[in-house]
């Protein structure tokens, strides 16, 4: 690439403003991006991040201003015309077909309805040609369904580099990624960007920022407030500027566990799909401890979150609550006895989208009081109940009514943490609790679990980022295939102590099964 093409700006905001009602989300942004440049978008949820690229990309009409893309303005709220001059964008929750083939999910909306029949020839030829120039190895008759998520990531980046795109806007990319998973993808990133690719990458993970972008664009509240070369900063001073203030991570004082409030004794569960169940685990969650699972996403966390949350139960082995064996299990109980749970994916289990911020609020608690009184809803008592976790909880919204699929997906695991926080549980299970929160909201987040383990609270922290569970664990165990390493007490194990065991290199006999 030439110093010329370098220089050459391939797109420009100009004073983009956004408002949803009273709520402003984009105040008078402008920024531009060069060719073969990688800005990092920053700001904490609710900033106006999102609802800038979705301007530009022609899902939103922005009030007032105008965006530019390769010296021409762009129609506002028009995706197609996006497509067609250059923007492709891959959304932080995948928008694939399960049903389909990956051939056909990439090549969906590129053929003229009068083009009676796909060639499907041709379209494999240009995958195939496309996945091996990026590295993006996938097989293109694979079903969606059956592909883990690095590989859907991938599939979602040949969406929309076989629609020529020269732009791309990448929100969360590896919100739902591997390590390895993220590393593979950087390497496809900076190939693409050498090839002349511009990229616009929104991310929370401030090490991902400072690794592969060149400069930094900051958000807050709406309003651009800092813009640097990534080599002029650190990730300190980023963090200080997407919040305001100085940031630091919440102090983990020992740990004064008590009896075990709930216990698993050579516990087994049915694979699910490719998914492997549990394969004769032990686990003690003990009152006012801290229990992290490390893992490879897919070796049997979400059959072990299942289990606790009360959507399946055991094949074989003891179930005890309290010291006493569960006979009969089911979500319902598993509310009624105290568990509360972060699920792992807040579209899907978490929330229910065209319900309001309210009535996501009180999904668990409905029926009990002081929500319900003989059957009939106090709404006046649950939107109240909504407005504190709002406030206590930073949910940035217009108010308790929005519906909450308007939301920033940080902004909705805001207020299932408050849901779930607020009913001072006995056994918390976070399952990725933090994923896709700003620095500011993982310090608060991990404040609040500190805080359930000092009133008394179990808590199994599931997490895929071994920072996290390593700075928060009191003990940790490592999943693989199924099956459950022993507890390791914290401070014991390095980080490549851990990767030993996720990669099931620990599981001698006789170590799996201890507890």
């Amino acid at each position: 690439m030439t110093g010329a093409e370098a220089a050459q700006v391939v797109l420009r905001l100009d004073r983009i403003t956004k408002t949803f009602g009273k709520l402003v989300a984009n105040d008078a942004v402008s920024l531009s991006l060069h060719r073969g440049e990688v800005i990092a978008l920053l700001g904490e949820n609710g900033a106006g991040k999102t609802t800038l690229m979705n301007i530009l990309f022609g899902q939103y009409t922005a009030d007032s201003g105008a965006v530019e893309v390769f010296g021409r303005a762009l129609p506002p709220g028009n995706p197609r015309a996006a497509l067609d001059a250059g923007v492709g964008m891959v959304h932080q929750h995948f928008t694939l077909a399960d049903n389909m083939t990956v051939l056909e999910n990439v090549a969906l909306g590129t053929v003229p309805l009068w083009q009676p029949r796909l060639d499907r020839t041709a379209v494999r030829a240009r995958i195939t040609r496309l996945a091996d120039d990026f590295r993006l190895a996938v097989d293109p008759d694979a079903r969606v369904g059956t592909l883990t998520v690095g590989e859907r990531q991938r599939v979602e980046i040949l969406k929309a580099l076989y629609r020529e795109a020269r732009i791309l806007i990448l929100d969360e990319p590896t919100a739902v990624l591997t390590p390895q998973e993220t590393d593979d993808l950087f390497a496809t990133l900076r190939k693409a960007v050498a090839l002349g690719l511009s990229i616009v990458f929104i991310s929370h993970k401030l090490h991902e920022v400072m690794d592969i972008s060149d400069r930094v664009v900051i958000l807050r509240h709406g309003c651009l407030v800092g813009e640097m070369a990534t080599k002029d900063t650190d990730r300190h001073a980023l963090a200080a500027a997407m919040v305001g203030a100085e940031v630091s991570a919440p102090k983990v004082a020992p740990a004064a566990p008590g009896a075990a409030l709930l216990r698993l004794g050579e516990v087994s569960t049915p694979d699910q799909g490719n998914a492997p169940g549990l394969k004769s685990v032990s686990l003690a969650l003990r009152a006012g401890q801290i229990t992290g699972l490390a893992g490879v996403s897919g070796n049997g966390q979400a059959a072990l979150a299942d289990l606790i949350g009360g959507l399946c139960a055991p094949t074989t082995g003891q179930f005890d609550l309290d010291g006493a064996n569960v006979a009969q299990w089911s979500p319902r109980t598993a509310v009624q006895s105290g568990i509360a749970r972060i699920p792992e994916d807040r579209h899907k289990t978490g929330t229910i989208a065209d319900f309001n911020l309210t009535e996501n609020a009180i999904l668990e608690s409905y029926h009990t009081a002081p929500m319900s009184n003989h059957g009939w809803m106090n709404w006046a008592r649950a939107e109240a109940a909504t407005e504190e976790i709002i406030a206590r909880y930073d949910v940035r919204c217009p108010g308790p009514d929005t519906r909450i699929r308007l939301l920033s997906g940080g902004n909705m695991q805001k207020l299932i943490l408050g849901r779930v926080l607020e009913a001072a549980p006995r056994i918390i299970l976070a399952n990725q609790p933090v994923r896709g929160l700003d620095i500011g909201a993982v310090n608060y987040v991990h404040s609040q679990l500190l805080a359930a383990r000092a009133r008394g609270a179990a808590v199994l922290l599931i997490s895929e980022d071994l920072d996290e569970i390593m700075a928060l664990s009191d003990v940790i165990h490592v999943i693989s295939e199924g099956r459950l390493s022993p507890e390791f007490a914290r401070g014991t194990m390095a980080p490549a102590d851990l990767g030993v065991w996720m990669a099931g290199h620990g599981f001698d006999e006789g170590l799996a099964h201890a507890s």
